[in-house]
């Protein structure tokens, strides 16, 4: 299986030895650790070998080593991501392995990028991760120690959401958005009417409870004429009478509203008839032609293929790959899925 990740993310924390730099190829240069939170900047400099990778110009070899074992395998550099493969290592125990596990770890780790203009479809077998991926990216999974998730503005400037709750991102005025897997238990009120519901996501637009009520009543009906959501009463009727592709509608459409920069949605169709389906896939498909980021994660193969530019394939919490959607099969896919492809 390859491990994946950003390469400029990692030659950011590692400094090249000699004359070579950043701006040069990795064939035939040395990178040393240069800076680690988990790792103290005394047990970095201990040795001159410590925490390197050396990268080989003749057969694509990298090999390396921690402050205790050596490591080796292939690599692969495409624009900015680098990948890892048939990685072998030493197995020596040695003090300090808390360290060697830090550094090990963050070549396991991985790193993706969602760029605006493009559906990055999300695809593994059941319990791979994907939704804890969505819900850690909004806030509302603590990330692991050593984890970073960074919001990049048009401009360029750069925001670590690290530590941040969905409030927080509010707040900070960061344009995210998210379609739960579920519906109710983390997306809508079932007890409250369509107003209501979209209330929940604007009613910070006003300074007090009472304030700003046309602009969510224009809003649901906007929604409700649009995507053609069947509801006796958008002021009355409480959203759990209406029928499941309904729910939907109104759930991506109160997101979409919000002009999000990045719009993550977790199994968006599931459970849905096929006419609502395509009005999803064309909704976000239209946020795409809009410039936004949209990261899908979905379980039919088909779907992923047709709508998704690019595709990350994860398994087991890790990731597999990320391929082309325009160029991968579905056998691909699957056979990546279980890391027999990987």
């Amino acid at each position: 299986m390859k491990k994946y990740f950003a390469a400029a993310a990692l030659l950011m924390m590692m400094a090249a030895c000699g004359s070579a730099g950043q701006d040069k190829k990795l064939e035939g240069t040395t990178w040393k650790l240069a800076k680690m939170e988990a790792i103290p900047a005394a047990a970095v400099g201990k040795e001159a070998d410590f925490f390197t990778l050396e990268f080989n110009a003749a057969d694509t070899m990298v090999a390396g080593r921690t402050n205790c074992n050596r490591f080796f395998g292939k690599y692969e550099l495409k624009g900015r991501e680098l990948s890892f493969e048939n990685l072998g290592m030493t197995r020596m125990a040695c003090p300090d392995m808390q360290y060697e596990d830090a550094f090990v770890k963050m070549l396991d780790d991985v790193t993706f990028t969602a760029m605006g203009g493009e559906i990055l479809g999300i695809a593994g077998i059941a319990g791979s991760g994907q939704k804890e991926l969505l819900e850690s990216i909004s806030g509302l999974q603590k990330l692991e120690d050593g984890s970073k998730i960074t919001y990049i503005e048009p401009d360029g400037t750069e925001c670590l959401l690290n530590g941040m709750d969905p409030l927080d991102i509010i707040r900070k005025g960061l344009l995210l958005s998210f379609v739960p897997e579920d519906r109710f238990g983390m997306g809508l009120v079932g007890g409250m009417n369509i107003i209501q519901n979209i209330m929940l996501r604007t009613y910070r637009r006003g300074k007090g409870p009472l304030t700003d009520r046309k602009f969510p009543r224009d809003l649901s009906q906007k929604i409700v004429d649009d995507l053609e959501v069947v509801t006796p009463d958008i002021g009355r009727t409480p959203i759990r009478r209406l029928s499941g592709g309904n729910v939907q509608k109104v759930l991506v459409g109160r997101e979409i509203a919000q002009n999000p920069a990045v719009l993550m949605t977790a199994y968006a169709v599931r459970g849905l008839d096929i006419n609502t389906s395509y009005v999803i896939y064309n909704l976000l498909t239209e946020q795409k032609m809009k410039g936004v980021a949209v990261i899908y994660v979905g379980e039919d193969l088909d779907v992923l293929l047709e709508l998704c530019d690019r595709i990350l394939v994860l398994c087991g919490g890790k990731v597999s790959g990320i391929v082309d959607g325009r160029k991968t099969t579905k056998d691909a896919v699957g056979l990546m899925m279980t890391k027999i492809g990987g």
